[in-house]
């Protein structure tokens, strides 16, 4: 019998799955609006409140995970597919963590303060600085790139295991 992922498991896939995509998707459209236009704004500020939300999510996810370990991989996998598929997931984590953080603290040293939501003020960890706000951006644009990349490995190893493998892999995250 396969065994599946718990129902929390499953809500928090999908539903951290839908925000780093609505997020990435948001920060390559707001970045290639020219100027600074109410329009751009209000991406920029949609944007860090997925971040933050991700952020939170993630660690919720990490302690449920912590708390409920995932089901057995199919015996018919061989063992270099499962150590691949642990440092994907091993990726995917700290890249659900390092990539909020990083536009976390590139926001502050533009000297932005993050309002979630508009209702309240994330702490100020760090003071405004200009010379770190331009290592801050790079660092946050490539740990992007990096979790695309990772997103991307993830979904074409669910569909080679549901079109190839016809393993029932997929199936063990689908509700």
């Amino acid at each position: 019998m396969q065994q599946r992922y718990t129902l929390t498991a499953i809500v928090f896939h999908w539903l951290i799955a839908v925000l780093i995509i609505g997020a990435f998707t948001m920060g390559l459209v707001m970045t290639d609006i020219p100027g600074l236009t109410p329009t751009k704004l209000k991406y920029y500020s949609w944007h860090k409140w997925a971040g933050v939300t991700i952020l939170a999510l993630a660690t919720l996810r990490l302690l449920w995970r912590l708390t409920h370990p995932a089901p057995a991989y199919p015996n018919s996998m061989p063992a270099w597919q499962k150590t691949a598929a642990n440092s994907l997931h091993s990726f995917l984590y700290v890249l659900m963590f390092a990539v909020p953080v990083s536009g976390y603290f590139y926001t502050l040293s533009a000297g932005i303060p993050v309002v979630y939501f508009g209702l309240f003020q994330l702490p100020v960890l760090i003071d405004a600085n200009p010379a770190l706000k331009p290592v801050l951006k790079g660092l946050h644009f490539w740990l992007n790139m990096g979790l695309a990349g990772c997103v991307a490995l993830h979904v074409a190893a669910a569909l080679k295991h549901q079109f190839i493998d016809r393993d029932g892999e997929l199936k063990r995250m689908l509700p």
